[in-house]
């Protein structure tokens, strides 16, 4: 605190005396009328255009959120001041989610996807639940059937017992109950269960996502990616997953999504092959990709996916390279939503530096010819 002395009184004394301050007390925010929002169980919410510091907001539990695609919602909703319940089982896996949000606004519960009381205490003082757990590969603790119908049915449960105001079901991509593939049938129950519990469940179906850490861009520029099977020719739409992190966000914000079906895909079709040319360009290296029968590769894939304790790949996936992407034409898309998906290609670079090959730092600088050639291409030139 600061002190002033003042001049010597008349009997030789100093007095102590406090300096004046023009600091004013902090206003009160005020809120009208429109700030408030009435949720379909008659649950007053406070809607603000505030960053990540702003009160008020909606309080939304993310299951799976310690996964791929929950960093990007998680990120979206507690930027924008809504308090995220975040259910972990791994407590060394979801540090990374603490950083996103102001203090306080993202809240960790330790649960487990068996145990109803856990699934209902981390939805129980919610207003919007999601549901992004997926298992990619069967394990000997979790098959297809426990994570993708069982678990998603004890969180429809939960959700319906307390009735919360939304739910939005992460699906995949072809799911269908007669598909071959185990995966895609396992989605197609899970929608099916969910929407028999919860009828206002908003179920979304992105296509293959690329970003950081997925399981796309990375695993064509590993060098561990060397068995493949149908000679890469799997076709689909690849999404950006800050795209679909958005898109989710924009569901809450819209009750008219309510007991709708979302197919989120990209701009451009693309086959496996494609989009393995363009990461080799893009790390200036050639992947070789030995292609193999599905007889020898499957099984083989399957006896990895028992014997090694970390992914692989699995049988299930070599089955699914054999399947190309079909888009519902019922179901909504970004565009329903206002949003334009980004474009692979444009975006390689952000996810794929890291595994540029040091030729590249090596070569000697450009000569006047090499310059002279390069500027026929660029559209905005230093020197003009």
């Amino acid at each position: 605190m600061q002190k002033c002395w003042a001049k010597p009184a008349s009997n030789g004394l100093r007095t102590l005396s406090r300096p004046t301050s023009n600091r004013r007390a902090p206003a009160l925010q005020k809120r009208g009328l429109q700030d408030v929002s009435i949720t379909r169980t008659g649950k007053p919410i406070i809607r603000v255009q505030g960053g990540r510091t702003s009160l008020g907001g909606h309080t939304a539990t993310v299951f799976g959120a310690t996964g791929f695609l929950g960093r990007y919602i998680v990120n979206r909703l507690a930027r924008s001041g809504c308090t995220v319940v975040v259910p972990y089982r791994d407590d060394m896996g979801k540090r990374h989610l603490k950083l996103l949000g102001d203090l306080g606004r993202i809240v960790f519960m330790e649960y487990d996807l068996r145990n109803t009381s856990s699934l209902e205490e981390a939805v129980r003082h919610s207003d919007v639940v999601y549901n992004l757990v997926g298992r990619d590969y069967p394990t000997k603790n979790f098959s297809f059937e426990d994570v993708h119908v069982e678990g998603a049915e004890r969180i429809a449960e939960a959700v319906a017992k307390y009735d919360i105001d939304r739910f939005i079901h992460v699906s995949s991509f072809n799911a269908d109950k007669n598909s071959p593939s185990e995966f895609f049938q396992s989605k197609a129950r899970g929608e099916e269960v969910v929407r028999s519990i919860f009828p206002e469940t908003t179920i979304v179906r992105p296509a293959p996502v690329f970003g950081f850490e997925d399981r796309l861009l990375h695993r064509l520029a590993s060098i561990t990616n060397l068995l493949t099977s149908n000679h890469m020719q799997e076709r689909y739409w690849p999404v950006h997953a800050n795209d679909v992190g958005h898109a989710l966000k924009l569901m809450l914000e819209d009750d008219n999504t309510a007991s709708e079906t979302f197919e989120l895909y990209g701009p451009t079709n693309y086959s496996t092959a494609e989009i393995a040319e363009l990461v080799d360009r893009e790390i200036m290296k050639h992947r070789r990709h030995i292609n193999l029968p599905k007889r020898i590769v499957k099984p083989t894939a399957n006896l990895l996916n028992k014997l090694l304790w970390w992914s692989t790949t699995s049988a299930d996936q070599v089955e699914r390279e054999f399947i190309d992407q079909r888009i519902d034409p019922k179901a909504k898309t970004f565009k329903d939503l206002g949003l334009e998906p980004g474009e692979l290609s444009n975006l390689t670079f952000h996810y794929l530096q890291g595994y540029r090959s040091s030729a590249f730092y090596d070569l000697p600088p450009a000569t006047e010819r090499e310059k002279r050639e390069e500027k026929k291409y660029l559209h905005v030139i230093d020197d003009q």
